[in-house]
């Protein structure tokens, strides 16, 4: 294969992950708390010995989108949103993860936890836990949590030190590498947090990233006819 196909070659498979990476966002267009990702492409030059240099599209780098989703209010005593910068903090099997998706239940021992089990951290990276009994259980803005007017913990926001650290691991959960405390945010009970996903956009870039692929595809089934004809032409 020839330089050219290389390159094409490149291209094609970084829009093949773009459009894995849109079809994604799609599906999670009504996932609460979802954040929207997206391919960067990077320019890959490399010497071909005494040829001209040559130059790839490198579209391996997924990049999320940290913009606010809107507020649904569902007046769920234990639905919690974010307004503002940071990620709730989770107890998982796999380590510590962050997620904006916060809808949670007690659980038998009145710890809060995810729909899959993980459990809500507090400012001080230890479970929150709801004492028994507890009927009318108020957020403050602050993230302070009371059970029946007495307080009971402080639930944290949490940020990646290093914004590129942070990774999306499944769903709606992130993993980062050392996290901070995040300031001037507020919390608010009894709403979610929508995907900040916007279906109409997703489905134009879908479009988009079809027709560059195939364009591409056309390209490479070019140059192969020509190749098989010039073999053709030698054999004869």
């Amino acid at each position: 294969m020839e330089a050219t196909g290389y390159v094409t070659l490149t291209r094609q498979s970084g829009l093949m992950r773009e459009m894995q990476v849109v079809a994604n966002n799609i599906a999670n267009s009504a996932t609460n708390g979802f954040r929207r990702e997206g391919v960067i492409f990077s320019e890959y030059v490399r010497r071909a010995g005494e040829a001209p240099s040559l130059s790839m599209a490198l579209g391996g780098t997924r990049q999320i989108d940290l913009a606010e989703g809107g507020l649904v209010q569902t007046g769920g005593q234990f639905d919690f949103a974010i307004r503002g910068e940071g990620f709730f903090l989770l107890q998982t099997p796999d380590g510590d993860r962050l997620t904006r998706a916060g809808a949670f239940t007690p659980g038998a021992d009145g710890s809060l936890a995810t729909a899959n089990g993980d459990r809500l951290l507090d400012a001080g990276g230890a479970p929150v836990v709801l004492p028994p009994g507890a009927r009318q259980v108020m957020l403050g803005r602050d993230g302070t949590l009371t059970a029946d007017g007495a307080p009971v913990a402080r639930i944290g926001l949490w940020l990646p030190e290093d914004p590129l650290t942070l990774r999306h691991d499944a769903g709606t959960l992130f993993s980062a590498g050392q996290t901070a405390p995040a300031e001037g945010a507020d919390l608010v009970q009894g709403a979610l947090e929508e995907s900040n996903v916007d279906p109409v956009t997703e489905v134009a870039r879908m479009i988009e990233v079809q027709r560059a692929y195939e364009m591409g595809q056309s390209f490479l089934d070019r140059e192969d006819e020509r190749m098989r004809g010039m073999i053709r032409t030698i054999g004869e």
